[in-house]
C-alpha cells in the first residue's frame, strides 16, 4: 500500500509568497503528469516522515482537493548549507508502465578479503534499474562475503533476483577487495556517486534579501 501525503495548491507565484510557505514550516512543490504541472505546497515534517517510510523511490499517494495521484519523488532541492528540503517535484506515474531509476546499492556480509587484511572499495553506490513502480525495491543487496583479496564485483556478476532489469554498464565496478600496499596507491580523490543529491537544481530560487 502506498503511503499517503497530503498536499495543498499554491496560487501565488510570487517569491515572497514562496517565502511565506516556508517560513510557515511547508515546503513549496510541483506535481508533473503528463499534461499537468500544478504549483502545490506540503508539510514539511509530513514530506520526512513519508521519505523515511516509503523510500526515495517508493510510490505516494498524493492528495490534492481530494483527489489522489501516485506519485514518484523526481527531484528534491535541499539548501547546500541547513540541508533543509526548498523545494520538491513529484511526477505522476502510471502504475502498470514501468520506470527507470537509481537505486542504492547495500553490501552485506564480511569479505573474507577483508579478514585476510585486505580493503573494501566501493566504486559505484547506485544501480539504475528499469520495473513497474510498484517492484522498485528501497535498496539492493550485494553479498560481499566471498570477495578475497585481489576480487573484483562487477554489475555483471550480480544475480537477477528483483522483478527488475538492471541497465547499468556490465563491466562497472561495483566493489574490489585490495591488499593494503594498492589501496595507499589509490588518489583520495576518486570520484564516488551518492544516494540523495543534497543540492539540485529547482524550478524556483529564494531571491535576495530585499527583494
Amino acid at each position: 500500500m502506498a503511503v499517503r501525503l497530503e498536499a495543498m495548491p499554491r496560487t501565488g507565484e510570487k517569491h515572497s509568497s514562496i517565502r511565506k510557505i516556508r517560513q510557515e514550516g511547508n515546503i513549496p512543490a510541483i506535481l508533473n503528469g503528463a499534461n499537468k504541472s500544478e504549483p502545490i505546497y506540503i508539510n514539511s515534517i509530513e514530506f520526512l516522515k513519508t521519505i523515511r517510510e516509503a523510500g526515495r523511490n517508493g510510490i505516494i499517494n498524493l492528495s490534492v482537493n481530494q483527489e489522489q495521484h501516485p506519485v514518484m519523488i523526481h527531484e528534491i532541492q535541499k539548501d547546500s548549507i541547513k540541508g533543509d528540503v526548498l523545494h520538491a517535484d513529484f511526477q505522476i506515474v502510471n502504475m502498470s508502465e514501468k520506470v527507470e531509476v537509481e537505486v542504492g546499492i547495500h553490501l552485506v556480509g564480511d569479505a573474507i578479503g577483508v579478514k585476510d587484511g585486505g580493503v573494501l572499495q566501493q566504486p559505484l553506490h547506485q544501480l539504475l534499474i528499469k520495473s513497474l513502480p510498484s517492484d522498485i525495491p528501497q535498496s539492493i543487496e550485494v553479498d560481499i562475503s566471498s570477495l578475497e583479496v585481489g576480487a573484483t564485483l562487477v554489475v555483471g556478476d550480480l544475480p537477477a533476483t528483483g522483478a527488475y532489469e538492471i541497465l547499468q554498464d556490465k563491466e562497472q565496478v561495483v566493489a574490489s577487495i585490495l591488499a593494503p600496499r594498492q589501496e595507499e596507491e589509490i588518489s583520495t580523490g576518486e570520484e564516488q556517486e551518492e544516494g540523495i543529491p543534497e543540492s539540485v537544481e529547482g524550478r524556483e530560487e529564494e531571491p535576495p534579501a530585499g527583494e
